[in-house]
């Protein structure tokens, strides 16, 4: 089985869990860490946006102001790169918001489990206090000294 990691390069990572306890999940508050893992991405994601399009507004102001007899080749390679550097941008923005919805439908997956555990353990729970009881009972039953049937109470 495969574990996704959320942890980034370079991050100090904490001690590594074994067991059951690795794949358990936390019990932080996952509303509010969702509202701010979703703030910091929209967050990272904008400031992106906008240093690629200040470098690309750079570039072609830096175009005009060039000398006008500039190379027809270079201009159609510029051109291509363009196209190709602007698919893979909007490639990596799908990928991005992809990436987004499993991440969210994996913190839902997980809080659904943690409830059907936490379900199956309170059942377990019950049922072994039934068994201690029906045993006890057992107990009582065949250590009571034998009296014979029981007698209907006189009138």
């Amino acid at each position: 089985m495969t574990a996704i990691r959320s942890e980034r390069p370079g991050a100090d990572k904490p001690a590594e869990k074994s067991g059951p306890e690795a794949f358990a999940p936390t019990r932080k508050a996952p509303e509010k860490l969702s509202d701010v893992d979703q703030a910091a991405a929209s967050s990272v994601e904008g400031e992106i946006r906008e240093f690629v399009r200040r470098d690309v507004s750079f570039l072609r102001r830096r175009e005009e102001t060039s000398d006008q007899a500039a190379d027809p080749v270079t201009d159609n390679l510029n051109s291509l790169i363009r196209r190709v550097s602007g698919a893979s941008m909007e490639e990596i923005d799908r990928v991005i918001v992809e990436l987004q919805g499993v991440r969210d439908m994996l913190r839902q997956e997980g809080d659904r489990v943690s409830r059907e555990i936490a379900g199956y353990a309170s059942l377990s729970h019950a049922a072994m206090t039934a068994m201690k009881v029906i045993g006890d009972s057992l107990t009582q039953w065949k250590s009571a000294p034998d009296k014979g049937p029981p007698r209907p109470p006189s009138l």
